[in-house]
């Protein structure tokens, strides 16, 4: 009925998630709040792991990709499942090696990494990072040198490829802000200089396409357009490089008629090709690293809100305003993106009432949906704004000082915090 298993209504015709009352859960912990299955999310987890094994013989290893949705209990889980971490920032790295995530099963991306976030990843240890322009590759060089150590790298290549996403996330066409073109000439270059550089081992390269994409042609593509490229520089350079990452970018069911490939389809039929196409080249096949995050944490959650105001406008629209909005969830004003919502504590009842939700800010842009079905709502109701375990929290604001809500866990239909909501006075906490 709806687009996570993990949502269903139990018998006072309320929404659950992971076995646990929505109506209770905002009673407890206030609204708004984000909630997530952990069962939901461990068991996308062990599929991604289970698919390296049953595709690459475990040749392979799963990066969770953090920037989805960041915390402490999520690097926990990820470190309990097996699998690594691709953090793209500093404080994404600190928060997983503050729960001694280890160190060399973290990849470090970022086009614009700062000085001292090298510095902190080279000190760290950290296994690979993905150098993603010809400062940087310098950059690191004298920093691992000064430091009388060696890091390996991946370089990050533009494969050229469309991948039918929204603009703001495709990643690898050629005008992108991200990595190396190899159409002219500077992925080449860039190899040339890694392997020159005294402190760096470029051990493999990496590609990224784009985000929340359905069809599985764009990743086949970029996986040739990559082990070409692999060919290419053990033919120009002699050195044949042992690691591909392909990245993520995997689509999940937003609205009911959404209809993404499953994930299982993809690795399966990505992996013959990267095995099929190593063996026409004359490559080995590399290790493969995938980057799943928002197909791991999205539809494992849900955002809860109050109705606070239910406003018509005659022959125009119905508004209802929630107590949340941009602030926590900035996806709508970014993207146009699309969403499921419930009224959580009438979720049994047709949703047969048109309006737009509204959010709270001082911005009239201020959208969580536009004409979309709801159950009919008052002042007081709790809503539920499904799939939002991806990309709200982590790209939450605190824009007209609203504080940040909790991230709330839920586990077999029993709730715990695992980050903290913020109060007034860690808005002013900084503050001189």
């Amino acid at each position: 009925m709806y687009v996570s298993d993990c949502i269903d209504i139990n018998s006072k015709g309320h929404l659950t998630i992971g076995g646990a009352d929505t109506v209770e859960l905002a009673k407890e912990f206030g609204t708004p709040a984000y909630v997530l299955d952990e069962c939901e999310i461990r068991k996308n987890c062990r599929a991604f792991v289970k698919s390296i094994e049953d595709n690459y013989n475990g040749n392979g290893l799963v990066l969770y990709a953090s920037k989805a949705l960041c915390c402490k209990e999520l690097c926990r889980i990820a470190m309990d499942e097996n699998m690594g971490l691709d953090v793209v920032s500093g404080g994404e790295l600190f928060t997983a090696l503050s729960v001694d995530f280890p160190a060399e099963k973290i990849c470090f991306h970022g086009n614009s990494k700062k000085y001292s976030e090298l510095v902190y990843a080279v000190d760290a240890g950290v296994g690979r990072i993905i150098v993603d322009n010809i400062t940087e590759l310098e950059t690191l060089n004298a920093i691992a040198a000064e430091k009388n150590k060696t890091v390996k790298i991946l370089l990050r290549i533009k494969p050229g490829i469309d991948a039918h996403t929204h603009d703001f996330i495709k990643t690898g066409q050629i005008d992108s802000k991200f990595g190396f073109a190899i159409e002219t000439g500077e992925a080449m270059e860039a190899v040339r200089l890694a392997l020159d550089s005294s402190c760096i081992d470029l051990v493999g390269v990496h590609c990224h396409i784009g985000s929340q994409i359905f069809e599985i042609d764009p990743f086949e593509l970029a996986a040739k357009v990559m082990l070409d490229f692999m060919l290419y520089v053990k033919k120009e350079t002699g050195a044949e490089l042992s690691e591909l990452n392909l990245g993520g970018g995997f689509g999940i069911k937003y609205l009911s008629s959404d209809a993404p490939r499953p994930f299982t389809e993809y690795m399966e039929q990505v992996s013959k090709v990267v095995k099929t196409y190593s063996k026409e080249l004359g490559l080995s096949v590399p290790f493969i690293y995938i980057e799943p995050g928002r197909s791991i944490v999205g539809a494992a959650g849900l955002t809860l809100y109050t109705v606070g105001v239910v406003k018509t406008i005659p022959d125009v629209r119905t508004y209802v305003s929630v107590d949340g909005g941009m602030g926590d969830n900035p996806r709508y004003i970014l993207y146009q993106s699309d969403y499921e919502i419930v009224c959580a504590n009438k979720a049994d009842r047709e949703r047969d009432f048109v309006v737009t939700v509204a959010g709270k800010c001082c911005e009239s842009g201020d959208l969580i949906q536009e004409n979309t079905k709801i159950q009919k709502v008052e002042p007081g109701d709790i809503l539920a704004v499904l799939t939002t375990g991806a990309y709200n929290y982590s790209m939450a604001s605190n824009y007209n000082r609203i504080p940040r809500p909790p991230v709330v866990m839920v586990k077999d239909g029993k709730a715990r915090l695992a980050v903290k909501g913020e109060s007034y006075e860690d808005i002013i906490s900084n503050d001189i």
